[in-house]
């Protein structure tokens, strides 16, 4: 039987880390909370499997992502459903009071494009690319703990973090030269100076 001391100390410390990597994978705060949550539930169930003296936050990673993607599965196994939460937030906007400040829509749109660029610069990349960037960014963890998780050497996190960067870098540079956005070049800017 599992100790529930021991499991708190254990596996309760890493609760933070997997509600913040839940709210980016799930994107919403509803799902990740019971992302977190069913990560937990099992993480009890089973913690006669895990080793002590290892790392548990890995091993706790394991499970989020591996109950994520079960859910994931069985959600676009099931025929297309109604959010009523989703009607009822338009709902609700159609009734605010009109005196409300209503959002510069050329910003909204810059912002909405932007983010959809480098959404769609990282769901370009090879997916251990992903996985590794994105525990670097969103865990903000070391090579060492990514590796652990990913069950690689250090030197394979550290090279696909490197390349995922460079090709983000390069996908979104291209994506803002072909949309104007990139910065102009000096010679550009000395012929705008009329020089």
């Amino acid at each position: 039987m599992v100790s529930r001391t021991y499991f708190e100390q254990t596996a309760l410390v890493h609760l933070d880390f997997l509600y913040n990597l839940a709210l980016k994978i799930t994107r919403n705060e509803d799902d990740a909370q019971d992302l977190v949550q069913e990560t937990f539930l099992r993480a009890y169930r089973f913690f006669d499997k895990y080793e002590p003296g290892t790392n548990c936050k890995a091993w706790l990673y394991r499970i989020l992502k591996n109950t994520f993607i079960n859910h994931y599965r069985k959600v676009h196994r099931r025929p297309n459903e109604v959010d009523f939460d989703a009607i009822e937030e338009i709902h609700e906007r159609e009734l605010e009071p009109q005196g409300m400040k209503i959002p510069d829509p050329e910003e909204t749109l810059l912002n909405s494009v932007l983010r959809d660029d480098v959404r769609q610069a990282f769901l370009s990349l090879p997916k251990g690319y992903r996985e590794a960037l994105a525990l670097s960014l969103i865990g903000d963890l070391s090579y060492k703990e990514i590796a652990e998780m990913m069950g690689c050497p250090i030197g394979t996190i550290m090279s696909r973090i490197h390349r995922a960067r460079k090709l983000m870098q390069k996908q979104l540079a291209v994506h803002a030269a072909d949309h104007s956005w990139a910065a102009p070049s000096v010679s550009e800017r000395m012929a705008q100076a009329g020089a």
